[in-house]
C-alpha cells in the first residue's frame, strides 16, 4: 500500500479523479438541496447529511463489486439494430427519472407555485424526500464509480477519491444549499443542468457519445453569465443601500400610487379578469404623498410669507383695530409697532379685543414674545417647535435675521393634506369645471401641492430652492415671465394668464398631449 501511494503518477491520478468526483456530484448536491427544501427546516440538515452519506455508502459499495460492473457492458435487449445493456438500462431510467424530476420542478417554478413560509406550510414527508435521494444516489453513484473505473486501476485510489471527494461536499453542502435555496435563478439553472446532464443520459444510454467535455463546457458558459447576473445584482443592492431607508421607502409608496392594482375579483372570475383599480384614491394619494415629502420640506415652502401676513398695529386707532380683529379669521396674530418690522410679539385676536373693549389699550401681558425659526429648517423640527409653541404662531427668519413669514400648525395640516382656505379666501388652484386636465393657479400656489394634485414627480427637485409656482417658472424660464408666456416642464405646460408688476397672479396648466410634444 505504501509502494502505490508513493508513486507520483498515482497522486496525480489521484487528484484529478477527487475534482472530477466533485464535478460528478456536485449534480446531486444540487438535487439534494432542491428536495430537502421541501422538508420541515430542522429536517433539511439531517437529509442532507443522510443523502451525501447514502452516496458515499453506495460508490464504496459499487467499487467492491467492480467486476460485476464490468459485466454491465454486455447486451441483455436486442432492439433490431439497437443492444441495451445493463449499464445502459440503468442510464436510460436514470435520465429519464432526471427528466422528468427537472421538468416537474422547473413548471413549478415558471407557474409561480411557491412554498409558503408560514406555520401552516405543507411539506412533503422525511421518508419520500429520501427515497427520493436514494433513486438519484444510484444514479449518479454509477455515473461517477464508471469515471473512477476508466480513470484509475487501483481500487484503494478509486476509494479514496470517493471518500475525499463526498467529505468535501458534505462541510460545503450546508453553504452551497442555502445559496441555491436563496437565489430563484440560480434554482433555475441548476434544474435546466438536471434537464441536460438527464438528456445526456439517455442518449448516452441509447449508444450516442456525448462528450463530457461538452457538457461542462456549457454548465461552465451558464455559471459563468450568472456569476455576473449575481455580481451585478449584489452591487445594485449594495447602490440601493446607500439611499436613507426612508428615502427608499417613500419612492416605493409613491410609485405604488402611481400606479395601479388589481381589484378583488368575484368568485366566479378569473384573476386575469380582475378590474384595475386605483391604488389610492386622489385624497389618500394626497395625503400620503404629503406626509412622505414632508421630511424633505423647508419651512420657507410652508410659511405665510409677511407680504401675506395680517398684523395689528399698537399704535395705530383703537375703533380700527376693533373693527379688523372682529373680521379677522385668525386667532393668533403678530402685534407690531407702525411697522411689520417693529414686532413687538404675538397675541390672540380674542384677548386684544377684550382689552381694547375694556382698558381701550391692549395690554402688555396679553402679548405674548414670540418664538422664532429659520427658513431653512426642515418642517420634522418645526413640528417640536409648534408643540412648543402651545398654537401660537411661529415667526419665520431668514439669514440675515430679517423676518419673512410666518407659521401655524395649519400650514403642516395643508403640506399634508391639501388647502384650507379661510372664508374670505379661494382655492389657489382648481381644476376647470370646462375642461378635462386643466387647472387655473395662482402664482403664489405652493408648488409641492400642484405637484401632488398633478400627480407628477416631474416638477420638483431636492436641490430646488423656490417653494412656489412663481418660483418653478421663474426658474425654468430665467426671469419672470411675461403674460402669454408658455413653459414646458415634463408633461404639463404652464401658460402665464396674468402678470401683474412682475408677479405672477394666474397661471394655467394643462397636460401635453402626444401629438403637441
Amino acid at each position: 500500500m505504501i509502494e502505490l501511494f508513493s508513486d507520483p503518477t498515482i497522486w496525480v491520478g489521484l487528484l484529478t479523479l477527487v475534482i472530477l468526483e466533485i464535478v460528478l456530484g456536485i449534480d446531486n448536491l444540487i438535487f439534494i438541496a432542491i428536495l430537502s427544501e421541501k422538508l420541515p427546516p430542522h429536517q433539511r440538515d439531517k437529509a442532507r447529511i443522510i443523502g451525501l452519506s447514502l452516496a458515499l455508502f453506495m460508490r464504496l459499495g459499487l467499487l467492491t463489486v467492480i467486476s460485476w460492473i464490468a459485466t454491465l457492458t454486455t447486451p441483455l435487449i436486442n432492439l433490431g439494430p439497437l443492444s441495451l445493456s445493463g449499464r445502459d438500462l440503468i442510464l436510460l431510467i436514470g435520465g429519464l427519472f432526471l427528466i422528468f424530476k427537472a421538468t416537474t420542478e422547473l413548471h413549478e417554478r415558471m407557474e409561480g407555485v411557491t412554498h409558503s413560509s408560514n406555520s401552516g406550510r405543507a411539506y412533503s414527508s422525511f421518508f419520500a424526500v429520501v427515497t427520493q435521494i436514494v433513486i438519484l444516489d444510484a444514479v449518479f453513484s454509477l455515473d461517477a464509480v464508471i469515471t473512477a473505473v476508466g480513470m484509475v486501476d487501483e481500487l484503494p485510489v478509486m476509494m479514496a477519491a470517493v471518500v475525499i471527494s463526498i467529505g468535501i461536499m458534505l462541510v460545503a453542502s450546508k453553504p452551497l444549499t442555502r445559496f441555491v435555496n436563496q437565489h430563484p435563478t440560480v434554482i433555475v439553472l441548476c434544474l435546466s443542468f438536471l434537464l441536460m446532464i438527464g438528456f445526456s443520459l439517455v442518449a448516452e444510454g441509447l449508444g450516442f457519445d456525448v462528450p463530457k467535455g461538452y457538457l461542462y463546457a456549457a454548465i461552465g458558459f451558464s455559471i459563468l453569465i450568472e456569476v455576473f447576473n449575481q455580481i451585478s445584482s449584489r452591487n445594485a443592492k449594495a447602490q440601493e443601500l446607500r439611499i436613507p431607508l426612508r428615502e427608499r421607502a417613500a419612492n416605493k409608496v409613491l410609485s405604488l400610487m402611481s400606479g395601479t392594482r388589481a381589484g378583488t375579483a368575484h368568485e366566479t372570475q378569473s384573476a386575469d379578469q380582475a378590474a384595475q383599480l386605483p391604488a389610492f384614491a386622489p385624497e389618500e394619494r394626497i395625503m400620503v404623498s404629503g406626509v412622505l415629502s414632508l421630511a424633505e420640506r423647508k419651512v420657507r415652502s410652508i410659511m405665510t410669507p409677511m407680504s401675506e401676513v395680517d398684523w395689528v398695529d399698537l399704535n395705530g386707532d383703537v375703533e380700527a383695530i376693533k373693527e379688523s380683529l372682529g373680521d379677522n379669521p385668525h386667532s393668533y396674530l403678530p402685534v407690531c409697532k407702525e411697522s411689520i418690522d417693529a414686532l413687538a410679539g404675538v397675541a390672540r385676536a380674542k384677548d386684544m379685543l377684550r382689552d381694547l373693549m375694556q382698558f381701550g389699550a391692549i395690554q402688555p401681558t396679553t402679548i405674548k414674545r414670540p418664538l422664532f425659526v429659520q427658513e431653512s429648517t426642515g418642517v420634522i423640527a418645526l413640528i417640536a417647535d409648534l408643540r412648543t409653541s402651545k398654537g401660537r404662531m411661529i415667526i419665520v427668519k431668514n439669514e440675515f435675521n430679517v423676518m419673512c413669514g410666518v407659521v401655524t400648525p395649519i400650514d403642516v395640516l395643508e403640506a399634508i393634506a391639501g388647502e384650507f382656505p379661510d372664508e374670505d379666501e379661494t382655492f389657489t388652484i382648481q381644476k376647470s369645471p370646462d375642461r378635462e386636465n386643466l387647472w387655473i393657479a395662482s402664482g403664489a400656489t405652493d408648488v409641492h401641492l400642484v405637484q401632488q394634485l398633478l400627480d407628477t414627480q416631474q416638477l420638483i427637485n431636492s436641490n430646488d430652492f423656490y417653494a412656489t409656482l412663481g418660483g418653478l417658472l421663474t426658474e425654468h424660464h430665467g426671469a419672470v415671465p411675461a403674460k402669454g408666456t408658455e413653459i414646458d416642464i415634463g408633461d404639463w405646460r404652464f401658460t402665464v394668464l396674468e402678470n401683474d408688476d412682475d408677479v405672477l397672479r394666474k397661471v394655467s396648466i394643462e397636460r401635453i398631449l402626444p401629438q403637441q410634444h
